[in-house]
């Protein structure tokens, strides 16, 4: 299928004639149409990690488990803990299957006593939610898909809680003293009307920043177009999928169908701490889940494969697929993830190989186009803000 075909049949956000009136590249993502830049990748990669940017994410799946049970239903539906979390607490996790393998990672906020917010990447959104449904069995608990009517902005880097607190109709008491992955319920006023806003301190930048859930019809121009404006002397910029994905690459964070996917355990990606094997219920009882026996044998197993960062000795940049070999030629990896990294000023990648060349400071080499180019093994993340 051609790219304009697939353009055709995308999905336009909530947010789209916003986004063409800023001069949008908009391009097919997930099945959605999406902006891929305003007008520099770069200089909307730098405005994150110096000021701020704005993203609409509102292509991310978000799916709302309610009922009785749903602590219970997530404990079991995921590798995470969720009974136990506290209202107003968010936590990353993975949903995997029966062999350990990883179906999306996921962020889960705990929004009342018998209600989360699952979100789900764009790409997973059928097999995530068909997932969580085929595994409710005889629980009390629904699943609904309220994707359709959610619209979802980002407000990233280290100004970003002035920009929020500068937005007029913006009301979030407890704003300031909000911890990183925690969420709050605030309003935005429309015509005079507060209309809720869900308020969280998470991101997928590196940086400090707030991802706001709120309804798409109502709620979403008007809330973007107040970001936009309160954000510009700060030095806001509406930024696209190029910089969300350079940003993400530094801070070393995986992306489904790069880091991730059904031939990854979390533990082959450096992420078996969000696996809880133990885990139990808000009454203490063990719990089973999908995956743990696969995992519990994997936890215990050394890995085929280990997922380390790169950094390159020369100017060309790995991509995801290029191989990556000892400096004599030898096989040992794949890339995952790799560009140009704005912030270093070198190229970065993140790539599996084999354990016995993952320590840090190991000399390897990535085939370049039929070249090879000197890389080293490094520690994630590439990039911490300060």
């Amino acid at each position: 299928m051609s790219d304009d075909a697939v353009a055709a049949d995308a999905r336009p956000s909530p947010l789209n004639d916003e986004h063409v009136a800023l001069g949008a590249t908009l391009v097919p993502f997930a099945g959605w149409s999406m902006p891929l830049r305003y007008r520099s990748d770069i200089a909307e990669h730098t405005a994150v990690r110096t000021a701020a940017g704005l993203f609409d994410l509102s292509h991310m799946a978000e799916l709302v488990v309610l009922g009785p049970d749903a602590g219970a239903f997530l404990d079991h539906a995921l590798v995470g803990s969720f009974s136990r979390m506290a209202v107003g607490k968010a936590r990353y996790t993975m949903i995997c299957v029966e062999s350990g393998a990883v179906l999306d990672d996921l962020i889960v906020y705990r929004t009342g006593d018998a209600e989360y917010l699952v979100v789900a990447n764009a790409a997973n959104h059928d097999p995530v939610l068909a997932a969580l449904r085929d595994r409710v069995g005889d629980l009390d608990v629904a699943v609904q898909d309220r994707t359709d009517t959610t619209a979802l902005v980002a407000v990233q880097g280290p100004r970003a809680l002035e920009i929020l607190r500068s937005t007029p109709g913006l009301v979030a008491e407890g704003l300031v003293e909000l911890r990183y992955y925690a969420a709050l319920e605030g309003t935005f006023d429309v015509d005079g009307e507060p209309r809720p806003v869900l308020i969280a301190r998470t991101g997928y930048t590196g940086e400090d920043g707030f991802e706001l859930f709120v309804d798409a019809a109502s709620v979403g121009v008007p809330l973007w177009r107040a970001l936009l404006a309160a954000g510009e002397p700060f030095g806001l910029v509406p930024a696209g999928l190029a910089a969300r994905d350079s940003l993400r690459l530094e801070a070393g964070m995986p992306l489904y169908g790069h880091e991730l996917d059904l031939t990854v355990t979390p533990y082959a990606a450096g992420l078996g701490r969000v696996v809880k094997l133990e885990k139990t219920d808000a009454h203490g009882r063990p719990v089973d889940f999908i995956g743990r026996a696969a995992l519990d044998a994997r936890a215990h197993a050394a890995p085929a494969r280990v997922l380390v960062g790169l950094v390159g000795e020369s100017r060309r940049a790995a991509r995801q697929g290029y191989v990556v070999t000892t400096r004599s030629g030898a096989p040992v990896g794949r890339v995952t993830s790799g560009a140009p990294s704005p912030t270093l000023g070198v190229p970065i990648a993140m790539a599996y190989v084999t354990p016995e060349v993952s320590a840090e400071g190991t000399a390897l080499a990535v085939d370049v186009r039929g070249r090879p180019e000197p890389v080293h093994v490094v520690a994630l993340p590439f990039y911490r803000r300060p």
